[in-house]
C-alpha cells in the first residue's frame, strides 16, 4: 500500500493524521488504522458468513449483536497492531450508511463512546464513498476524473467522479444489483452460502456456448442496469434442465458471461458518453476475475485505464472508511461533515454528499 498524497488541487487544514475507521454496514466488522505519512498501518476483518450460512442470508438482528460481540476486540487488535495508542488518533471514521440500521447503530455508537474518551472528533462515513476511493489506497491511484463502476451488495451504478464529494449518478439498477443476482441464482443452483464466490468458482469448471442468456437492458439507450429478468431466464433453464454437476458448471458459466457483457457493455458506453478514459471498479463484484479481465482488454484497446482495488479490499472493509474519513477530516470545511450525534441512515442518497473543498 503506498502512504497518502493528497491531490494537489485539495486544501487540507493538516495534513499529519491518523484516523481509526470502523465499518459495521452489514455482515462484516471491519477495523483500520491508517496514517497520513504512513499509510495504512494495520486491518483486521471479521466475516459473518459461517454465522448467517445457516439462514441462508443474512439475518439483521444477527448481525447486530455479533457486531457487538467483536467490534471492541477487534479496534483493541487493530490498535495493537498499528502500534498505535489513543492519544495518537486524530479522529475516528465510522461507517453511518446506508446498511442494515441496527448494524450501523454498533458502529456509530463506539465511534461516538470513544470519541469522547479520546477527545476526538467522530466523522460518519458513506460506505459507497468508502467503496468509491478505496483505489486510492493503492501505488497506482487514478486521477480525477474517472468513471465508477460501483457493484457493492444491493447496488450496482456508474457514477461520474470529479473530486471527492462531487458524484453525479450516471444510471443505476432499476431492480436486482449484480450482486445479489449472483447471490440468488446460486441458490437456485443449490450453492452455498455467500453464493456470489462460489457461483464464480463454479463458472471456472463451465463450458461456454451451452446456455445463452439475455444481457438486459444492452441493446437500449442509457446507463440503467436491470438483473431480475436474467435471473428468471435462469430458473427456466435450470427448471427445462436436468441438471448434474457439469450442467450446473455451464449454467453458472453462461450467468457470469451475461452479467460480465451486461456491466462491460454499459461501463463502455458511460466512457463514451462522458467522454473519460479512467475507469475505477469498486465493491464486491469487482474481484470477479472474468470481468477484470474483460475490462482491462476492452480498456486497453481504447487507449484508457481501469482501475481496481485488491481484492481485499473490494469487500466492505475498515481501511476504505479510514482513508474517506481522513480526507474529510483533512479538509479545509471539515466541520461541515464532523457529526456531534449519533446518526446513521439505513439510505442514503450517494448524491447528497457535500464536496471536499479544493484550492482555488
Amino acid at each position: 500500500m503506498a502512504s497518502l498524497q493528497p491531490k494537489c488541487e485539495y486544501e487540507f487544514a493538516a495534513i499529519v493524521m491518523r484516523v481509526l475507521g470502523i465499518e459495521t454496514s452489514c455482515d462484516e466488522t471491519g477495523v483500520a488504522v491508517f496514517d497520513s505519512e504512513d499509510g495504512l498501518l494495520a486491518q483486521t476483518l471479521y466475516s459473518q458468513v459461517a454465522l448467517h450460512a445457516e439462514y441462508g442470508g443474512v439475518v439483521p438482528e444477527l448481525a447486530s449483536r455479533d457486531h457487538i460481540r467483536k467490534l471492541v476486540p477487534l479496534i483493541r487488535q487493530t490498535m495493537a497492531e498499528a502500534k498505535t495508542r489513543p492519544e495518537q488518533i486524530d479522529g475516528i471514521a465510522y461507517t453511518a450508511g446506508p446498511g442494515l440500521i441496527g448494524a450501523l447503530m454498533t458502529g456509530a455508537s463506539v465511534a461516538h463512546g470513544l470519541a469522547f474518551a479520546w477527545d476526538s472528533p467522530a466523522i460518519g462515513v458513506h460506505h459507497l464513498e468508502g467503496h468509491l476511493l478505496a483505489t486510492m489506497l493503492e501505488d497506482n491511484a487514478p486521477e480525477f476524473p474517472f468513471v465508477a463502476l460501483l457493484v457493492s451488495g444491493g447496488h450496482t451504478m456508474l457514477v461520474t467522479v470529479k473530486g471527492i464529494g462531487e458524484y453525479r449518478i450516471l444510471g443505476e439498477t432499476l431492480d436486482d444489483a449484480a450482486g445479489e443476482a449472483f447471490d440468488k441464482t446460486a441458490k437456485l443452483l443449490g450453492l452455498p452460502y455467500p453464493g456470489g464466490p462460489e457461483l464464480a468458482r463454479l463458472a471456472e469448471k463451465g463450458l461456454p456456448g451451452r446456455f445463452e442468456f439475455p444481457r438486459p437492458m444492452t441493446k437500449k439507450p442509457g446507463l440503467e442496469f436491470s438483473f431480475s429478468g436474467l435471473k428468471t431466464a435462469v430458473l427456466v433453464t435450470i427448471q427445462k434442465t436436468d441438471l448434474d454437476e457439469q450442467a450446473c458448471a455451464d449454467v453458472a458459466l453462461a450467468f457470469q458471461e451475461a452479467v460480465v457483457d451486461t456491466l462491460v457493455i454499459k461501463s463502455l458506453r458511460a466512457l463514451d458518453e462522458t467522454g473519460i478514459q479512467n475507469l475505477v471498479v469498486a465493491g464486491g463484484v469487482g474481484a470477479n476475475k472474468q470481468l477484470r479481465q474483460r475490462l482491462k482488454k476492452e480498456l486497453e484497446k481504447r487507449g484508457g485505464c481501469v482501475y481496481y482495488p485488491e481484492p481485499d479490499l473490494c469487500t466492505d472493509n475498515g481501511a476504505m472508511i479510514a482513508y474517506a474519513g481522513l480526507m474529510r477530516l483533512a479538509s479545509v470545511n471539515a466541520a461541515a461533515d464532523v457529526q456531534a450525534i449519533v446518526l446513521p441512515r439505513a439510505r442514503w442518497p450517494l448524491d447528497e454528499l457535500t464536496a471536499v473543498a479544493r484550492a482555488d
